[in-house]
């Protein structure tokens, strides 16, 4: 593992990075897969229980290039970073340790002369609003990539309401994590379309901030610290919650909602019981004009059912990267508005980085909710 790990560091002082990407494994066969790849295919895997001792104690390093091309002819090449954050310990006791992990991980990306860093996962929850505590060098930038994260959000919820015929006007917003600065952003951009906004986070003054802000703007707003206390029904779900595990047990949506899981880690709990409803994840971009990885992490790095899909926290600094704007377009928290939003949905569609195919657990959904449409309409 080390001479591959060796290698690629090396490389990546040598040639010119535009973009880093720093991110960790949400869950501990993905850690796995990424420690085996680096060790090679000559070395007998580590068993399971192993890894949950070994990861600990490696320290963040770049593992891999990363080789993107636009629609219109530009390139650009990165650096990923793993900041190996165990899977679990995400929790707030570990907030300090894991800040130092991205620390270092940040010092990769500046060492390497990345001109831009996105902050991937959990990366960009613990650095949100706190930009001070990282290295800093005037060459390299660093953004948190929620701007396009919201924005594919934005873009599923109204494409999953195209495919089953239904209109947003009519429809009651739930957001969980509404204060996050993702679940902020798609406040602003869908309450203007829904006839009903139900806010929930835990800290009840920045819910009170988020709903006034929303309620100047003639938008109806409903605000729970607790998701048991809101009394209307949602039938249209955004999961943007800073978990440390899938532990959200919804309850009071309709029987028909459409739920997004946008979290990194997951939000909802597997044992989270929604008949009728449809599922989908979130905040999710994929990359038409190729992406390659050195050495070869295709389907480690990138565990989704279609080719070239990312998170578009990550694809933010590298739609950046495509465009040669090297700039902090997300940082801090509550700043995600319409117009931001509109503006990284062009640049990223002008290199042909769009909504991912939608999908869940169980596989794509776009084939089978067409399937569906087809059926009811013929009955």
């Amino acid at each position: 593992m080390g001479n591959s790990i060796a290698s690629v560091a090396s490389q990546a002082r040598t040639t010119d990075v535009d973009f880093a990407l720093i991110g960790h494994q949400e869950s501990w066969r993905a850690a796995a897969d990424v420690i085996a790849v680096l060790r090679g295919p000559e070395r007998t895997p580590i068993p399971d229980d192993e890894i949950k001792d070994i990861l600990p104690w490696i320290p963040p390093r770049p593992i891999c290039h990363v080789d993107i091309a636009s629609i219109v002819g530009a390139k650009a090449r990165g650096l990923y970073i793993d900041s190996f954050i165990p899977p679990d310990r995400l929790e707030a006791a570990y907030v300090h340790e894991n800040i130092a992990r991205v620390r270092k991980a940040a010092a990769c990306a500046l060492n390497a002369g990345a001109k831009i860093v996105s902050l991937g996962g959990f990366s960009s929850i613990l650095i949100e609003g706190n930009f001070d505590q990282l290295p800093q060098k005037h060459e390299t930038v660093f953004t948190t990539g929620n701007t396009l994260t919201v924005a594919f959000i934005v873009q599923a919820i109204k494409k999953m309401c195209a495919l089953e015929g239904r209109g947003l006007a009519k429809s009651t917003l739930l957001i969980v994590g509404a204060t996050g600065d993702v679940g902020s952003g798609c406040a602003r951009c869908l309450a203007p379309m829904v006839k009903r906004v139900l806010l929930g986070a835990r800290n009840v003054e920045r819910l009170r901030r988020l709903a006034a802000e929303l309620e100047a703007d003639g938008v109806c707003v409903e605000i729970a610290t607790d998701l048991q206390g809101f009394s209307t029904d949602a039938d249209v779900v955004i999961c943007a919650a800073s978990l440390a595990s899938p532990s959200l047990l919804l309850g009071h949506i309709a029987p028909d909602a459409l739920v997004c899981d946008a979290g990194y880690p997951k939000n909802l709990s597997p044992s989270a019981d929604m008949p009728g409803a449809t599922m989908f994840f979130g905040g999710l971009g994929q990359i038409t004009g190729g992406m390659s990885f050195t050495p070869d992490f295709h389907g480690i790095l990138n565990r989704h059912p279609f080719p070239d899909v990312v998170h578009g926290c990550l694809l933010e600094g590298m739609a950046l990267a495509l465009e040669r704007r090297f700039e902090p377009f997300s940082q801090g928290r509550g700043f995600i508005t319409p117009d931001r939003v509109d503006e990284i949905e062009t640049i990223s569609a002008r290199h042909g980085i769009y909504l991912a195919p939608l999908y869940n657990a169980a596989g794509p959904l776009e084939d089978t909710l067409h399937c569906q449409m087809l059926s009811a309409a013929a009955r």
